[in-house]
């Protein structure tokens, strides 16, 4: 009942913040825009309309959902232990696990809710314009989705980690931004690298596997960019399709495991903190 109680609290705080609609329009705008831009050219080539949907708002969601995660959550405990807040909301009968588990499901639901509608928006766009919609492709765009918003809770609670670690806001702001640069942009253009130097010479298939693993935007990637045929073909990643062995459940619980285990760093990182 306390979890429930400060994850409401979490909502109606982004509610009055403005958040939500801030990030709901924000995503349903792009959403929009990729929509029409890229539905263009689809009947000259005979691509489905929502396929290229599914390409191009999986590309935007890598940079921008853990982005837009990282800043509900980099000051979700040292910015309320900064402001005094936090040591008021544990003088009542709370447990800090508590605490931080409804914090996460509040910012969890908010990001949730933005990415639904906003990405949602899309297909309502689609369906008003005429466009034919097909079930391979609407289960590949509702998989998007899902992971999209799996793939958020993976850096909310990244921001939790860091803001149970560190002392001030501006040090979890800037801890952040680079962790972000880092999963986001950096890895992958080493990865690339690393690849390009090797030519398949001493990195196996397993290796690989695990460097894929070893970032949730890669495995975000594998499973809409790869993981329907429909789809990986049009992104031009059949060729790696084929060649990995990682399949959706694995990539989904690589997922699940890249929120589990930082979540509880944070757990246990708030639970010994002084206030």
């Amino acid at each position: 009942m306390n979890v429930l109680i400060i994850a409401a609290k979490e909502i109606h705080q982004a509610i009055r913040n403005r958040w939500v609609l801030a990030a709901t329009l924000l995503l349903a705008g792009l959403a929009l825009s990729l929509t029409f831009l890229g539905s263009a050219p689809t009947g000259n080539v005979g691509v489905r309309t929502l396929d290229v949907v599914v390409v191009s708002l999986s590309s935007l969601t890598i940079f921008l959902v853990p982005l837009i995660a990282l800043l509900i959550s980099h000051d979700a405990i040292v910015g309320e232990m900064e402001r005094g807040t936090m040591l008021l909301l544990l003088s009542y009968p709370v447990a800090r696990w508590q605490v931080l588990l409804g914090k996460f499901l509040g910012h969890l639901a908010v990001l949730a809710f933005a990415t639904c509608l906003g990405y949602g928006a899309a297909v309502g766009a689609l369906a008003a314009t005429g466009s034919q919609i097909d079930g391979d492709s609407l289960l590949a765009f509702a998989a998007m989705v899902g992971s999209s918003v799996l793939l958020g809770a993976v850096f909310v609670a990244i921001g939790y980690l860091v803001s149970a670690l560190v002392r001030d806001r501006g040090t979890a702001a800037g801890v952040c931004i680079g962790l972000w640069l880092l999963l986001v942009l950096i890895y992958d253009m080493a990865l690339l690298g690393v690849l390009a130097l090797d030519q398949g010479r001493s990195i196996s298939a397993a290796a690989l596997n695990a460097m894929l693993l070893s970032n949730p935007t890669d495995a975000y990637r594998l499973i809409n960019l790869t993981g329907f045929a429909n789809v990986s073909t049009f992104a031009g990643m059949a060729g790696l399709a084929q060649s990995t062995s990682l399949t959706i459940p694995v990539l989904l619980a690589a997922l699940l495991c890249w929120t589990l285990l930082p979540l509880g760093l944070a757990t246990l990182a708030f639970s010994r903190r002084e206030l």
